[in-house]
């Protein structure tokens, strides 16, 4: 057991769980102004949901010994669950455990985005139930569990496969199924308060930290590394959109803004412990060119 190694962990749980109130601010400024607090409900609503699922079942299927495609049930309940480190780490399993908890949070709120306005609430919370157990527990159980993604090496420092593969698949999937809205190909829909959008973007940014850093379980050199890289790449991913947002309107705009900031946090996560500074602002801007050219022409 290691108390500076807890005190680092104790504090990336709580800026990974900032980045949910976060995330739906973020959403909330893209809605119309009338369905801003469902929106901002829908990723409130994950912070208990999911917690809740996660801890009676969703844990355990993740991280128990199992086979290659899912975990037992031995920390069902959180049995066994307590203060004695798990095998590799210098943290109680407890601290593990809450760590984990803030990124299935984070995970199922993400999806929210692709159903805001037209998915009723108490659909949604069906959706996260099933989702968490079904999706996001097998997923983390084939990188981070012993599952057969990591039986091949497959390298995921923070959650690219669990995280941003599975709410960015997930989210199109939803997406298909609820069609598009009432109103689409009629009438505009435009961001209601871009002061939102930044400003949730911004607290992601801040949250990010302890979502990377926060993944090396420990304060070595493999969390420095990540904070590094998470301030990095979201900045060159950010310069490269201002410069590709004049080269194409001779102007620079808020949402663009805050979208590179997303861009670049969402393309350093697999990797942040795993390339040097200067491949991660690379990394910044080989990120931001795809992207921008998809968006702009949806």
């Amino acid at each position: 057991m290691n108390q500076a190694d807890t005190a680092w962990m104790l504090i990336s749980t709580a800026l990974v769980l900032l980045m949910t109130p976060a995330l739906g601010m973020f959403y909330a400024g893209f809605v119309r102004s009338k369905n801003v607090l469902n929106t901002f409900m829908m990723s409130v609503a994950a912070l208990g949901v999911a917690t809740v699922v996660w801890a009676l079942v969703g844990y355990s299927l993740a991280f128990d010994t199992g086979n290659d495609f899912i975990g037992g049930l031995g920390h069902a309940f959180l049995n066994d669950v307590g203060f004695l480190p798990r095998e590799g780490l210098t943290i109680p399993e407890l601290v593990f455990f809450v760590f984990q908890t803030t990124f299935v949070i984070i995970t199922a709120a993400l999806i929210s985005g692709a159903v805001v306005e037209r998915m009723r609430f108490g659909a949604f919370l069906v959706f996260i139930v099933v989702w968490v157990i079904a999706v996001y527990a097998v997923l983390a159980h084939w990188v981070w569990g012993g599952g057969w993604l990591a039986d091949l090496g497959v390298l995921d420092f923070a959650g690219g496969v669990p995280v941003e593969m599975a709410s960015g698949f997930s989210a199109f999937a939803a997406a298909w199924v609820v069609g598009a809205r009432k109103d689409y190909g009629r009438r505009a829909y435009l961001p209601h308060n871009a002061l939102y959008i930044l400003m949730g973007a911004g607290l992601l940014w801040f949250g990010w930290m302890g979502f990377n850093g926060g993944s090396g379980f420990s304060v070595g050199n493999a969390g420095v590394l990540a904070i590094t890289n998470t301030l990095l790449t979201p900045a060159c991913t950010l310069v490269a959109w201002f410069l590709l947002d004049y080269a194409r309107g001779r102007k620079v705009t808020a949402v663009g803004a805050a979208t590179a900031i997303i861009v670049g946090c969402v393309g350093i996560t697999p990797a942040a412990g795993y390339i040097s500074p200067m491949w991660a602002m690379a990394l910044g801007v080989i990120a931001a060119i795809p992207s921008y050219l998809v968006i702009t022409w949806r």
